[in-house]
Formats: structure tokens, C-alpha cells, sequence
């Protein structure tokens, strides 16, 4: 009798995957490919080497959901070793919450947390999905269940010095609306990065369960501002998981993370997600595959929140010809 040997602690007949993820990966014809992708790219343990380069970025990027269920995007920023990691399967954030962090205070035990490393200068980033198994003080520990490298596809170049900060008040820094105002308006129509949270919280979804966050590029202009309460963007070619597609077609609810890295400012986007997988509308985008078309449902803004100010962008590599058309 033959055995199948587990690859990266998955067992030879769980997934890491979800079935929404899973119909995602059908329906762009590329299910045998993300499966074999998946199995051997996404460990239950962290190695070493993403274990490290945690330990030296001086912000994370994390998604997890609020007390209504609703995904945000968010960052945490800290001296270098503010997340660290004792072993494989936990990680340690110190302390790093911003002004204005929508999830400030949901991280609760049981809490279920998506986690991005990004470098722009080196365009390296590595992804966990873990939960919150304590919280004292302001040192949360986290167990991680899913652990994955991605590519430098689609990263801006740009280097972050960090800025002292005065002590803000809150009722001033920090702006709740319902639509998209004409700074934020301005600010999305010629972002070229942003950030995006999704989740599948049911029991259903087995080891893939949990939140995640995703890093998004393009050209000044990729996200299209339609309105106050429309954005549309490209999906490019990825890595063929489908984690934040498979996300939204279990639950559309998505949140939205837009730096200014000119004034340190953070916009935090909650919207429903539409995918559009196909028609005329998406040779207004050029390579996208797809279409996400994102109706707002709040805006928060939190004025220098971010402690950093950043070099001037060096575009990816990807865009490079676009930007010198």
C-alpha cells in the first residue's frame, strides 16, 4: 500500500485551501496548478528565514474583522524587533498601534489574524494567518497556522525614515464618513499601492479558515475613483490562489488600507466587494485579469498617523514601460 507524504504539514486529504477559494481557482482554470502551488508554498510553520525578516521591518501590515464581522486593513509600526518570533509556529507583536486603527482593541483571544511582512526597498514580503492565543498588556501572541512567501510582482520601490511624532489628539486626527471625501478622492485616484482585507470566519472552511491581508499595485490610476462610494481596480495575474478572491465570494466585505507617503495619513476603506470576472469594461485596464469593483461603506481617515516619510517610488518592474510611455 502506498503512503502519501504530507507536504508542509498538510495531510493528504486536507486542503489549504477553502471551498469559495477553491471555486475561484476553478472558475480562472487554473485549480491543478494552484493546488500543487498551495501544497508546497504554504507551510503550518514559518521557516526560519520569514522568522528573521519579521524581526527587522520596522511595520507589519495585518487584516482581521471587527466586532460587526467587517474586515480592515491596518498597520503596525515599531523599532525593528517590535514582532518577533520565539518559535516556528508563534509570533509577538509589541506594542506598534497607530492612531486611528480601526481594530484597535479587537485583538482578543480567539481573535483570527492575517499578517503581511513587506520591504519595499528589497520588494520582499512574506504572509501568516494565525489567531490570538493571549493578549497582556500591549504584547499580543499569535499561533500560526498558515505561513507563505509571495513574489516581488507589483511592489513599488521606496524607502521609509522614521519621523518623531508629537502626541496627537484624537478628535483631530481622526475622520469618520460615510463616503469618500475629495482629499481621499484625490489621494485613491493616484495611489499606486494599497492594502486589502478579506475573511471566511466559518467553521466550514476547516485549516483555511481565518483572515487575510493582501498587497495590491499598479500605475498612478489603477484604482479607478468612479464616485464617493464607487472604486474599481484591476486584478493582475498572481500567484493563482485566490486567497482574497475566494474571501469575497464567501463574504463580500472587504477593508481597504490607502498610505499617503508624502504626509504619513491613513485611509481606511470598509466596502462590499463585486468581482467582475469578464466582459468589455476590463480593456479599460490594461493586463487585468479581472475586475473588483468596490462600493464604500465607511472612511476613515487618520491624519500622520504613520511615522514614517519615504523615498521616492521606484516603480516595479512590471510597470516600468507604462511609466515611461
Amino acid at each position: 500500500m502506498s503512503t502519501v507524504t504530507p507536504l508542509d504539514g498538510w495531510g493528504a486529504e486536507a486542503s489549504p485551501f477553502h471551498a469559495a477559494e477553491l471555486a475561484a481557482q476553478q472558475r480562472a482554470g487554473v485549480r491543478t496548478q494552484a493546488e500543487s502551488v498551495g501544497r508546497r508554498g504554504i507551510r503550518r510553520a514559518m521557516p526560519d528565514q520569514h522568522r528573521q525578516f519579521f524581526a527587522e521591518l520596522p511595520f507589519m501590515l495585518f487584516g482581521a474583522v471587527d466586532a460587526q464581522g467587517q474586515p480592515w486593513a491596518t498597520v503596525r509600526a515599531g523599532t525593528p524587533g517590535f514582532v518577533s518570533s520565539p518559535d516556528g509556529r508563534t509570533l509577538r507583536i509589541e506594542g506598534g498601534v497607530l492612531p486611528g486603527d480601526p481594530l484597535a482593541g479587537h485583538w482578543q483571544k480567539g481573535a483570527m489574524i492575517g499578517g503581511l511582512g513587506l520591504n519595499p526597498p528589497t520588494r520582499r514580503r512574506n504572509r501568516i494567518n494565525g489567531v490570538v492565543t493571549s493578549v497582556d498588556g500591549d504584547v499580543v501572541t499569535l499561533e500560526v497556522s498558515q505561513s507563505f512567501g509571495n513574489c516581488a510582482k507589483y511592489i513599488q520601490g521606496r524607502t521609509p525614515s522614521r519621523v518623531e511624532q508629537g502626541a496627537a489628539d484624537s478628535s483631530d486626527s481622526l475622520t469618520i464618513a460615510a463616503q469618500l471625501s475629495e482629499a481621499d478622492r484625490a489621494l485613491l485616484a493616484g495611489a499606486d499601492t494599497f492594502f486589502i482585507a478579506s475573511a471566511n470566519l466559518s467553521e466550514e472552511a476547516g485549516l483555511a479558515r481565518g483572515a487575510d491581508v493582501s498587497h495590491r499595485g499598479g500605475v498612478p490610476g489603477f484604482v479607478r475613483v468612479d464616485d464617493a462610494l464607487t472604486l474599481t481596480t484591476p486584478d493582475y495575474s498572481g500567484n493563482r490562489l485566490f486567497n482574497t478572491l475566494g474571501n469575497l465570494i464567501h463574504d463580500s466585505r472587504a477593508g481597504l488600507l490607502f498610505i499617503d507617503f508624502a504626509s504619513g495619513d491613513l485611509v481606511h476603506v470598509a466596502a462590499r466587494a463585486e468581482i467582475v470576472w469578464e466582459g468589455a469594461e476590463l480593456a479599460a485596464f490594461e493586463g487585468a485579469q479581472r475586475l473588483v469593483r468596490f462600493h464604500v461603506q465607511e472612511v476613515r481617515r487618520s491624519r500622520g498617523a504613520l511615522p514614517f516619510r519615504w523615498s521616492a517610488v521606484e516603480f516595479a518592474p512590471q510597470f516600468a514601460s507604462a511609466m515611461h510611455a
